[in-house]
């Protein structure tokens, strides 16, 4: 039976520290995350923000592909060359689609590098990236609710998950997550969920006038101080106001750049140079 693809937002994959073999010939390997998402494979959808080869002959590339909680790292590997062409070449930043694979690497007990191995990539629209985070917070907050549910027992099973009315896989990976996981934050996810559900909820207001010469000073704002990792919204807006802007015309600048394709946010609270 083919494993589900989860849809799993960046943070709480990479949070991660456990993982699980079924038993068997050939069995595979799970991924156990705190809120107890039991991966195996992975829907991600996301804004492509760097590609790089590092492979023999152009075949292999890796990808980060940006949600609004942090970074999925991405692998095209030899077997998959169709993977490896798509994306090196699609635009950065381009929002896109990826099915994938756990990549798991223990270099040393206790040590684990999580990624994803590209099975399929697809460039998508916005609108297909934002149903994507609804669905992911929808998975995540069920995720939420059973591990509530979980600590509210003794000695906790997923059978008594499943007589709840939680799906098998969900039942099956909170129970082996509170096994190895103490003190589970829930309330830090489910901050992480309203803030990725605010991504794409919060309204953009109309342009007021044309801000040309706000909009270049806002550009040269984020050059300065992007560095590696982008530059803080907070100090964009900070380094604006000192410079006589106020706020909301700041807020205003920053989202029309964003629309015309000027700038983007890698992750969240964090701003680019397209």
């Amino acid at each position: 039976m083919r494993e589900p693809a989860w849809r799993i937002f960046a943070a709480e994959y990479n949070d991660a520290n456990h993982v699980i073999q079924a038993r068997g010939e050939k069995a595979p390997k799970y991924v156990i995350t705190p809120l107890g998402a039991k991966i195996n494979r992975l829907f991600i959808v996301g804004v492509l923000t760097d590609v790089e080869e590092i492979g023999a002959e152009g075949i292999r590339r890796r990808a980060r592909i940006s949600d609004p909680t942090g970074i999925h790292v991405v692998y095209a590997e030899a077997f998959k060359p169709e993977v490896a062409s798509i994306l090196a070449d699609m635009p950065i930043p381009s929002y896109i689609a990826i099915v994938g694979k756990a990549r798991i690497y223990e270099p040393e007990e206790g040590v684990l590098y999580l990624s994803a191995r590209a099975e399929m990539a697809k460039e998508v629209s916005v609108k297909e990236r934002n149903y994507w985070i609804i669905e992911a917070c929808k998975n995540m907050l069920i995720r939420i609710n059973a591990m509530k549910d979980a600590m509210n027992m003794k000695n906790v099973t997923a059978k008594q998950l499943m007589e709840l009315g939680y799906p098998p896989l969900v039942a099956e990976g909170v129970a082996e997550a509170l096994k190895v996981y103490k003190d589970v934050d829930i309330h830090h996810y489910e901050i992480m969920a309203k803030e990725a559900l605010s991504f794409i909820t919060s309204g953009r207001k109309e342009m007021k006038q044309n801000y040309e010469e706000e909009e270049e000073k806002i550009i040269k704002i984020i050059e300065e101080l992007q560095g590696e990792e982008g530059a803080s919204w907070d100090d964009v807006v900070e380094k604006a106001k000192q410079e006589g802007m106020e706020r909301e015309i700041v807020d205003e600048v920053i989202a029309s750049l964003m629309e015309k394709g000027l700038i983007y946010e890698p992750q969240l609270g964090k701003l680019r140079i397209v």
